[in-house]
């Protein structure tokens, strides 16, 4: 899979670079992150929910960033594994430019996916077409975050129209608690 686009954020280039390399933002921009940890010199360990067609996974994996050159681009390596669902490996390259004001950044990155597993067997077109909403979300959520607007409350919908990684992780804890609850009753 192929993915190149082109995006225009509403900040000066030194600022979008400090967001792209800020966890914190990034958790709260990706659909479906739950947590991005620093695992070493420009390394993090990522976990995730993705849905892509018929098949919802849970993926962990590691996001290694080379090549930087600071404040205008960097590679991001990166690896993930699903269980049953399968796994994704590939590369994306960042670039950013001065936009045609000083106050715009021009943002453009190619990335190169693989997938395998129940993904794989789903098709490309599936596959192409979450990666396509995946990415529109996160920048959706990204200029949000660059202009000031507060964070997501868990309350908001997904791109696919499902509650965002936090909504999920509480109804999933209390999915736990309601299964412990019934084994502990029986």
């Amino acid at each position: 899979m192929e993915l190149t686009d082109t995006q225009t954020l509403p900040v000066p280039q030194q600022r979008a670079w400090e967001a792209l390399n800020d966890t914190a933002i990034l958790r709260v921009c990706i659909p479906g992150c739950e947590s991005i940890d620093a695992d070493g010199e420009n390394a993090y360990a990522v976990a995730m929910t993705a849905s892509v067609g018929p098949v919802k996974a849970r993926f962990k994996g590691r996001m290694n960033l080379t090549e930087i050159d600071a404040p205008h681009t960097y590679t991001i390596v990166f690896e993930g594994q699903g269980g049953a669902a399968g796994f994704s490996k590939g590369s994306a390259k960042v670039n950013l430019e001065p936009g045609d004001d000083a106050e715009s950044t021009v943002l453009s990155y190619s990335a190169n996916a693989q997938v395998g597993g129940k993904l794989a067997q789903i098709g490309s077109r599936l596959v192409d077409g979450a990666a396509r909403k995946i990415a529109a979300e996160f920048f959706k959520r990204f200029s949000a975050q660059l202009q000031g607007a507060p964070e997501a409350d868990g309350n908001e919908a997904s791109a696919e129209g499902e509650p965002l990684a936090d909504a999920d992780a509480d109804s999933e804890s209390k999915e736990k608690k309601s299964w412990t609850a019934w084994i502990s009753k029986s």
